[in-house]
Parts: structure tokens; C-alpha cells; sequence
């Protein structure tokens, strides 16, 4: 009888340790955020519409967002050298990170340098198409990469 016990507990504490870690790494720490009307370009406030984004309290490195924008607000602002979208959790839908790197490769979207430095050793990236969609992140810059 004592063997079924061990047993028992040998399969269902990695279960459900799994699930917690599943639901810690793709729902615990996400807050979805929709009452953004603008965004911060450069010190100056960019009007957006149909924000649907993503923030986390344990990294700055989460936020992710979707919008609406005028891409002519973007005139004068730095083009991102080295922009690369995050993946966000599956659930987060608007934002397809395999589509915007391929756009962004192909020259169908711009990725601009929104701010340097947003936070510490991170910089904000905002993407756009001619068409208006717009998508932003915040990736690693100079300060953590490895020389």
C-alpha cells in the first residue's frame, strides 16, 4: 500500500508543479491594458486608436501593444537598426510576431526608435505599415548586450 502512495505523489506533484509553472509563465504576471490614447514618440504624445496591449509587473521586457496611428507622426523619428519583435503569450492575438519580423525584413513596415532608454537597458520600438497598423515593444539595447 505504501508504494502506491510514493507513486502516486511521484506523478501528481510534476503535475501540477507544471501547470503551475505554464500558468505563471503565460497568465500570473500579464495585466492586458485597453484605455491607451497615445504613446510617447520621442518626448512627444502620438494619438492612437484600438490599443489593445500587454504589461507585466515582473519585466518591463513583456509589454507588447497593437494600435491604430498616423504614420505621419514618425517623420523625423530614428529608424530601429536592429528592431526585432518579442513573442508574446499565444493568448495575446493581435500581435504575430513571425508576420511583423517577415514585414520588417521585407520593408512592408518601419521600425522606429520611439525611445531610447525607455527604462533602464531598454528601448522602445514602435512598428508601423503605411496603412496605420501599428505595434510597439521594448527589446535590450547597448547596456545588456554582449560585446
Amino acid at each position: 500500500m505504501k508504494g502506491r502512495i510514493v507513486a502516486f505523489f511521484l506523478v501528481v506533484f510534476p503535475l501540477l508543479f507544471g501547470v503551475a509553472l505554464y500558468y505563471s509563465q503565460y497568465y500570473a504576471y500579464y495585466e492586458e491594458v485597453t484605455d491607451v490614447t497615445s504613446i510617447m514618440v520621442e518626448g512627444q504624445e502620438v494619438p492612437v486608436s484600438d490599443y489593445q496591449g500587454i504589461m507585466a509587473s515582473s519585466s518591463n521586457l513583456k509589454m507588447r501593444g497593437c494600435f491604430t496611428v498616423d504614420p505621419a507622426a514618425f517623420k523625423g523619428v530614428p529608424v530601429a537598426e536592429e528592431a526585432v519583435p518579442l513573442t508574446p503569450p499565444s493568448w495575446f492575438t493581435c500581435y504575430d510576431t513571425e508576420a511583423l519580423s517577415h514585414d520588417l525584413e521585407a520593408g512592408n513596415a518601419t521600425a522606429y526608435l520611439a525611445q531610447k532608454n525607455d527604462r533602464d537597458g531598454l528601448d522602445l520600438i514602435v512598428m508601423v505599415y503605411p496603412d496605420g497598423r501599428g505595434f510597439q515593444w521594448r527589446q535590450l539595447n547597448d547596456k545588456y548586450q554582449d560585446e
